[in-house]
């Protein structure tokens, strides 16, 4: 029994066996008093057989090291299932992509020859979303970041009036009363624009110096009108001529198109050209997509803009869904952003100039807010895709051409001796076109396009003047364009005499004279 016992190690032995260079028994002897002090000489470091006990820093090294190995480890282990899970030839995600990737192989060409695109691309990628953060987040701290100023919503208060499909549209009046108009005037407003626009800054006086009853109106969606579903070029017309009827305007009257509101312009001539007097354009715009243009033309007109406008242009006529993304990040912010800043159009001198004034920042933000009232960015999308999409008519229509019926040779031979099978087609009525020399916006190749197309206007070009100068709190300039479309002034219409609102004024022949110049 005794001797079984000696087989087994005592617990003292175990205790001694765990230390970190433990104690040795090498003759197996029971623990006494020289055990003890041989143990505390080990403790102390003065045994011959022991080691030196590790320090914290050693142990910190040797821990931090393992983990790096089980973090490289689990590292290679992640890889090996992204391999075999989304990158392997069997994966569900490379069946999915395989056919829409093989469409964009073509992008491998522009790659350099000695370069994988497996790895080329996802550097590319990460590199462009360096780039974007680094253009979005980053500033220079030597310019100053102006201050915001946050729009206001103002009560509501337009007059309205009531569409045949039961739609309201919102409009304002200024100068003469009706009664006493000798002219009646209608203004469709711009882009970001609303009825509070009508010619900015236009006196009274001047108004009823000619007799003028100036009457703007907010445009389907925009301020206080109603939207409308499925609006178009010819839709905007009828709203014209149901308004003018609305407001008891049954005879002619005039129409200012300024900037891109002349495309509304160009729809009235279009489809009720019975109904208009004449047709006053500032800086007017045009499809950028005209197919009546020559390449010369557009590739004129088109160089005039910077990428960042010609990206929203193919962004309206391509993939508009992506369009309310960057009107929520500027004029749909909430804020006032700066105007050359939203238009993406670097402003000439003038034009700058006339931005600084108090009185045109005023009205500017006061536009905006009534413009963007409802909060949606729907009919600031419709208006973009009208402007770049087909109009349904092309501008060479407007111009005055004889048609004869002629069927056949017979026909046509008698036709050059009468003219009583022939008719004259076109817009027969005064057309006059503004056009500043300076202007980044409507560029002047653009009005250079209408005056061959449309012989007939009279076009009237305006050195050292950009987008704004000329029609924005300039009173001479005012007058200049009623003197052009009026004539003499002649006052509001007496109660006795005879109203003139469909006599137009005294104008040069069709065809005498395209081109004219004023103020330099």
């Amino acid at each position: 029994m005794e001797e079984m016992r000696r087989g087994v190690p005592t617990w003292q032995e175990e205790l001694a066996s765990l230390m970190d260079g433990g104690l040795q028994y090498d003759d197996g002897s029971p623990i006494g008093q020289d055990s003890r002090s041989g143990f505390e000489s080990v403790v102390d470091g003065s045994g011959s057989g022991s080691e030196s006990t590790e320090s914290l820093k050693d142990q910190v090294t040797g821990f931090m090291k393992s983990w790096g190995e089980m973090l490289m480890d689990l590292a290679v282990g992640c890889k090996d299932v992204v391999q075999q899970t989304l990158v392997s030839e069997d994966s569900v995600v490379v069946r999915k992509l395989r056919k829409p990737a093989a469409k964009l192989r073509f992008l491998n060409e522009y790659l350099p020859e000695d370069r994988d695109p497996a790895h080329a691309w996802p550097v590319i990628f990460f590199v462009f979303l360096i780039a974007l953060a680094a253009l979005s987040f980053g500033s220079d701290n030597s310019t100053s970041v102006p201050v915001l100023k946050k729009l206001r919503l103002h009560p509501p208060g337009a007059s309205r009036v009531e569409l045949p499909d039961g739609r309201y549209l919102a409009y304002q009046e200024l100068g003469v009363s009706s009664d006493r108009a000798r002219y009646s005037l209608i203004v469709p407003h711009s882009f970001m624009s609303s009825r509070l626009a009508g010619i900015p800054g236009v006196k009274d006086s001047l108004l009823k110096d000619y007799g003028v009853r100036l009457v703007s109106y907010d445009l389907p969606g925009f301020g206080e009108s109603d939207p409308h579903r499925g609006r178009n070029l010819s839709s905007s017309a009828s709203d014209m001529i149901d308004l003018a009827s609305a407001l008891g305007i049954v005879e002619k009257f005039w129409l200012l198109g300024y900037s891109s509101g002349s495309m509304h312009a160009w729809a009235a001539m279009r489809y009720f050209p019975d109904r208009i007097a004449g047709v006053a354009m500032i800086a007017p715009m045009i499809n950028p997509y005209e197919a009546s243009m020559s390449k010369e033309e557009t590739a004129k007109t088109w160089e005039q803009w910077p990428r960042k406008r010609k990206f929203k242009y193919f962004l309206a006529r391509r993939w508009p869904s992506l369009l309310p993304f960057f009107y929520r990040r500027s004029f749909l912010s909430g804020y006032l952003q700066p105007l050359d800043q939203w238009m993406s159009i670097s402003l000439g001198e003038k034009d700058k100039h006339v931005m600084r004034d108090p009185v045109f920042e005023e009205h500017y933000q006061r536009n905006v807010e009534e413009s963007t009232r409802q909060g949606t960015a729907k009919p600031f999308v419709e208006e973009a895709v009208l402007h770049v999409s087909n109009w349904g008519f092309s501008l060479p229509d407007f111009r005055l051409q004889k048609k004869c019926k002629a069927n056949g040779v017979l026909s046509w031979l008698m036709s050059m001796y009468s003219e009583s099978e022939c008719e004259l087609v076109g817009f027969g009525k005064p057309i006059h076109i503004w056009q500043g020399m300076e202007d980044r916006v409507a560029p002047p190749s653009v009005t250079d396009y209408i005056s061959r197309v449309i012989p007939e206007a009279t076009v009237h070009r305006l050195p050292n003047e950009g987008h704004f100068s000329y029609f924005f709190f300039c009173d001479e300039c005012h007058k200049e364009i009623f003197s052009a479309l009026f004539g003499e002034p002649q006052g509001p219409v007496e109660l006795t005499e005879e109203r003139t609102e469909t006599h137009e004024p005294d104008q040069p022949e069709i065809g005498s004279s395209n081109t004219s110049t004023t103020k330099g």
